[in-house]
């Protein structure tokens, strides 16, 4: 991949530290861009044992599964952010943790992980961008966790319906389950609060989606 073909996928745009590699520099890296709809995983453990990654356009989730088999939401990425615990798997040599799910649709580009922490080491914008990600992402999780722990479920999951809805497009597709994951609740917790919504008119619901039917109101329940 050319220099050329790097700029046509806006990466100097959403990533301009990364501006002063040569074009030697993209050979050994092997740079690839793909496209994943919304709810694909992106990434997962063992594409971090030989890639690195800079999302482009959408955002993802990373999510973790434990040792009971429940799923959580750990961090969030928009385009510009670099995951920092790929970052940080690549560079302690461990397993990546998580996968990386999309929740829009998401344009990615991967190079070699070897030229990935190359670029760590000695590219000191790269450097920079890096580790000011790490500490953003850092600050963010810590604050994900402490939500789970002050917020009432209600508003944690009338937050992700906003979140992921406009006026223009109000329908949210995820199963019940899903946006339990989402907010660090139980499915059986968000069915009684979507029926309680729904009752109240304020969304309507059905197999594998919700539709927001007076917004102002959710966001009005966000300040209460």
């Amino acid at each position: 991949m050319s220099i050329e073909i790097i700029k046509d996928t806006n990466l100097l745009g959403v990533f301009p530290c990364l501006g002063g590699l040569s074009q030697e520099e993209w050979t050994k890296a092997q740079p690839f861009a793909k496209r994943f709809p919304a709810k694909s995983k992106i990434f997962q453990r063992e594409d971090a044992a030989v890639y690195g990654m800079f999302l482009l356009s959408g955002t993802a989730r990373i999510t973790v599964i434990h040792e009971n088999g429940d799923e959580s939401v750990l961090n969030r990425l928009s385009a510009g952010e670099i995951c920092s615990l790929l970052v940080l798997s690549g560079l302690s040599g461990r397993d990546y943790p998580g996968s990386l799910i999309a929740e829009t649709d998401v344009d990615a580009l991967f190079v070699l992980r070897s030229r990935f922490l190359h670029w760590v080491q000695f590219h000191e914008p790269f450097r920079s961008t890096v580790f000011g990600g790490l500490l953003e992402g850092t600050l963010r999780m810590i604050d994900m966790m402490g939500v789970k722990e002050r917020i009432p479920v209600e508003k944690r999951l009338a937050s992700a319906l906003l979140r992921v809805t406009t006026d223009q497009e109000p329908l949210v597709a995820a199963t019940h389950q899903e946006l339990a994951e989402e907010i660090g609740s139980a499915r059986e917790v968000v069915s009684r609060t979507l029926l309680k919504f729904a009752r109240s008119g304020w969304i309507e619901t059905g197999r594998g989606w919700v539709k927001i039917i007076q917004r102002n109101k959710l966001d009005h329940h966000l300040c209460d």
